[in-house]
């Protein structure tokens, strides 16, 4: 029976390998996020974990007095794996105070999807304290259902006015019909034709002297003539 087969060997050697985790490890530590493909990542959270552990468990030997001076004993550890000096001052004297109460769980691994070209599963590992804000901080309470209030009224449809232009016809129309019933404005003057003619029924009453003189005038005429009839008979 096969014994002590886990893990991925990610097709390389021991040797390469342990140098493979010792680089990522520097780089994660560095630039608090790295991005390699699902396989390397889940590699190296382990190995990441166990370093930042190791530095942890320093700041709480060196804060509590048990140690006196610095923690050289995990230093040298790490120190095997993490050859940049300015690396390793760093995940001592800044990242191990900021997890010093946390226990465990430094670390978090992001999918990204597939790799153009070879179709690898890539992610990204990154420090769980210099994440976005918005990343995994989420509350474990429930929130409690808000209160309903009164229910709102459904909004009212509202048609739209027509636009301007579409009423252009409808002025024409108007005119049209404007124009149309002008005969029927100049009808007035016939039904106010008989009031205008008023003074020419009344001419005969003007008249009426001129007749009497004309028959007055043959009255005189005839008895002028019977006048000289009757000279003459005489």
């Amino acid at each position: 029976m096969r014994h002590g087969y886990a893990g991925r060997k990610l097709k390389r050697t021991a040797s390469h390998k342990r140098a493979l985790m010792a680089n990522m490890a520097t780089s994660l530590f560095e630039h608090k996020r790295l991005v390699t493909t699902l396989a390397k990542a889940k590699e190296l959270r382990p190995f990441a974990e166990q370093l930042i552990t190791r530095a942890r468990n320093a700041h709480r030997s060196e804060k509590a007095g048990t140690i006196t001076g610095v923690d050289v004993h995990n230093r040298r550890m790490v120190g095997r794996f993490i050859k940049n000096k300015g690396v390793l001052q760093e995940l001592f004297d800044t990242i191990a105070p900021l997890v010093a109460e946390r226990d465990g769980g430094y670390t978090r691994i992001t999918k990204l999807g597939l790799r153009r070209g070879d179709a690898s599963e890539t992610a990204m590992i990154e420090l769980v304290d210099w994440s976005n804000p918005q990343d995994g901080r989420s509350s474990s309470t429930r929130r409690r259902p808000a209160a309903k209030g009164p229910a709102k009224p459904k909004p009212t449809f509202t048609p739209k006015a027509a636009p301007v232009a579409a009423a252009a016809p409808v002025a024409d129309v108007v005119a049209s019909d404007v124009v149309e019933e002008t005969p029927v404005v100049e009808e007035a003057p016939a039904a106010e034709a008989p009031a205008a003619e008023a003074p020419a029924a009344e001419a005969p009453a003007a008249e009426a002297p001129a007749a009497d003189s004309a028959s007055d005038s043959s009255d005189a005429g005839g008895d002028a003539g019977a006048d000289a009839g009757g000279a003459s008979a005489d």
